[in-house]
This record gives structure tokens, sequence and C-alpha cells, in this order.
């Protein structure tokens, strides 16, 4: 796989030992000196946005935010942004406002980037649930952002995105590993489900932690990715895994990351319908028909 649909899977930002689950160190290193990919730190490699950003904003006059804040600050998102958010005083004048996703607003101490936690404030109140709420998992599970706080600052919020942003706060959770995961959980709460990242469950005599967990329907949702999941050892975990969890009395749903990142409506009418106990009816291609 091109190591920039690989990053792009994995988030934006990613650990070569993940990143090498999908692509070759000869492809990676070609990007390398491309400039497709950047290298964060030792290891730690993403996206070249955060770049394009930084400059966006420095024309504009403003400060990189949102979306693309959360890509400067290292964090993995659901889906990389295709235009650089930048965030302008008020009353600024901006001629030029193509290729970007400008935002008027209050700029106090900001100089090159919103901090941690309005970029994650910020997200919950424009973005779309799954993806927000994909960002303050990323910011907790950094230790870049810390819940209590995350709480507050929502709770200060005032007007249009408000609810938004408390919803997100109050669901955010470190345990989620990475952005498949986050939105995964969030369509499951949009589906009504009760729902709680990597609960803990015994079955097969062994402490087993499912992607996402709903207790009072005993569904197990797992995110199947190739980056977790395709290596031989990997694959016999996964079947053993599965089977031993049915056999204690849970279902078990399995989703994948084109399903959920692409075919999200499907997956919660998947969630609605498994929690009615309704069956299912259609094809295997990810693009099923619930029945009516």
């Amino acid at each position: 796989m091109d190591p920039r649909d690989a990053l792009a899977q994995l988030g934006g930002v990613a650990q070569s030992a993940d990143l090498l689950r999908l692509t070759s160190r000869k492809r990676l290193r070609t990007a390398l000196e491309r400039g497709d990919v950047e290298r964060l730190a030792r290891g730690r490699y993403r996206l070249p946005d955060a770049d394009r950003a930084l400059a966006r904003a420095a024309r504009a006059g403003g400060v990189v935010s949102h979306l693309s804040a959360a890509v400067v600050h290292g964090w993995e998102v659901a889906h990389p942004p295709p235009l650089p958010w930048v965030t302008v005083p008020r009353k600024a004048k901006v001629t030029d406002r193509r290729a970007v996703n400008l935002v008027y607003g209050d700029l106090t101490e900001e100089r090159v980037v919103t901090g941690c936690t309005r970029t994650v404030v910020d997200c919950a109140r424009r973005l779309p649930f799954p993806e927000a709420l994909a960002v303050a998992d990323s910011a907790l599970r950094r230790g870049d952002v810390d819940g209590v706080r995350l709480v507050r600052a929502a709770d200060e919020v005032r007007g249009k995105g408000a609810a938004s942003a408390r919803r997100v706060a109050r669901y955010a959770d470190a345990r989620a590993a990475n952005p498949f995961e986050s939105v995964l959980r969030a369509l499951a709460l949009e589906a009504g489900l009760d729902v709680e990242p990597q609960g803990a469950v015994t079955a097969g005599g062994r402490t087993l932690h499912p992607d996402v967990l709903d207790r009072d329907h005993r569904l197990a949702l797992e995110a199947d990715s190739w980056a977790w999941h395709g290596a031989r050892d990997a694959f016999a975990r996964d079947c053993w895994r599965y089977t031993v969890l049915t056999l204690a009395g849970w279902r078990v749903l399995r989703f994948t990351h084109h399903q959920v990142m692409r075919q999200p409506d499907w997956v919660v009418a998947c969630l609605r319908t498994a929690a009615a106990g309704v069956p299912v009816i259609g094809s295997l291609d990810g693009e099923e028909k619930m029945s009516a």
C-alpha cells in the first residue's frame, strides 16, 4: 500500500511498526524523500498536511485550528482534512479564502496553532460527532488534554455547537486504541447503544477487551483492520477470541475500516437491528440492506 494511503487509514499519524504492517520500508523511504510523508519524531510519521496548514494560516493572518490543529498536535484523526482549517480574528479582512476552511473567532494567546483543549472543543462544535470523538479520544490518549478540564471547557461553551461540545466531552475516552475504534463507538452511540471502549470481559478463562462493548445487549463490536489483524498469528488469535466470546453468550459483530468510515449509515442500521433482534438480509460486500 502507498504510505500516504496507509497513514490516512491509520489516522494521519502512526508509529513505524503500525505503518510497516501496511507498507514496505522501501516505499516509506521513497515517500519521505518525495515529501509525501514526514517524520514527526523517531519512529513516528505523519502526513505533510501540517506544514500546508501552517503556511495558509500565516498567509491569512490567523492560526491553525480545528482538524488541522489536531494534526499539528500529532493526534490521529478519522479523516485527514482535505483543506487546512484556519481561524482568524473576528474583524479580520481575508482577501484570499480559497483552498482553506476559514473560521472567524476570538484569538487571545494563540500565535501559531490553537491550544490542545481549545482544539478539541473547536472540533466538537463543528465536526460530525464521529470525527470529533476521534479527535477527543486521541488527545486524551496522547495525554495532551485532561478529561476533567475538557468537560469544564465544554460546559463553558455558549451558542452554536455548545451541545455538541458537551456531548463529545462526555463520551471522550483515552481507552480507544485508534480513530477506527472511536468512530465505531460513535456510530454505536448514535444507534442508541450504551457502549464503552475496551471493556473487560471474562471468556475462555481469560480477560478480553473487545474494541467496543455493550453489556446490556451483550454485544461485542470489533474494528477489523489489516493493520492489526492481517498477520497469520493475529488471525488465529482473532478466531479464538470470537469463538470464546460467542460461547460465553456474546454476539460479536465485526466491521471493516471501509464500512465504518465510508458506510456509516449501514453500520448504524446493523447495530440498531442487532439491538432489536431483527435479522440482516443482504450480500457480504458491506452494502447490506436491513430488513424492514
